[in-house]
């Protein structure tokens, strides 16, 4: 067991799944099949349980059951909602195009999954996709890809102006009521990124 290994284990402890992409970017391996064997290692010795979730879309890497015994890792989970996963594909493509641009390390971003275990036993409350400290500043990352209900809507967003330096919305140009209800509640240091521009960008990182 490597100390990269380590750090792959415990990146995906921190986000449920990761694809083979997500590995190979985040982690410097110098090709995909570099990264494919050492996944296959780590599967195959128990460490990590590769997924064929749905017709169509690449492996998922969850943890195995060797991890569990790991005390570095802190969440441990095999399961993936089937209505979430192009969004929580997106969550993490949109998390490496921030380390990648704002030249930022893993250890910069908390998770939603860590936003919500320092929730405590309280009552479950909303919480963005991810946090990343920039400098003194606290920014949150949101994707949407769905419109949700204008109240819920505006709520989500003044929980995160009250809790961050500025809010950030990945959201896909032909959604256009969500940019709508963006724009008419025209709340300060919140900004839109558009879904087109990370993909693109994820696009051009994997060639």
């Amino acid at each position: 067991m490597t100390a990269r290994d380590m750090a792959i284990i415990n990146e995906i402890s921190r986000w449920r799944f990761l694809l083979g992409r997500h590995v190979r970017e985040l982690f410097g391996f110098t090709g995909k099949r570099a990264c494919d064997r050492r996944l296959e290692k780590l599967t195959l010795n128990g460490y990590l349980e590769k997924k064929n979730v749905l017709v169509g879309y690449p492996c998922l890497y969850f943890l195995g059951k060797e991890a569990k015994k790991l005390s570095t890792v802190s969440y441990y989970s095999t399961k993936q909602s089937l209505d979430k996963i192009d969004h929580d594909i997106a969550v993490i493509d949109t998390a490496i195009y921030f380390i990648k641009t704002r030249y930022l390390k893993l250890e910069d971003i908390i998770t939603e999954k860590q936003l919500h275990s320092l929730e405590g036993f309280t009552i479950r409350k909303h919480e963005p996709d991810f946090v990343f400290l920039e400098g003194d500043k606290k920014i949150c990352v949101e994707v949407e890809f769905t419109a949700k209900n204008k109240n819920t809507f505006y709520e989500n967003m003044m929980a995160n102006f009250s809790k961050y330096d500025e809010q950030i919305w990945v959201v896909p140009k032909i959604q256009k009521k969500i940019l709508q209800l963006f724009y008419d509640m025209k709340i300060a240091d919140t900004h839109i990124l558009y879904w087109e521009e990370v993909a693109s960008y994820v696009r051009e990182e994997r060639k």
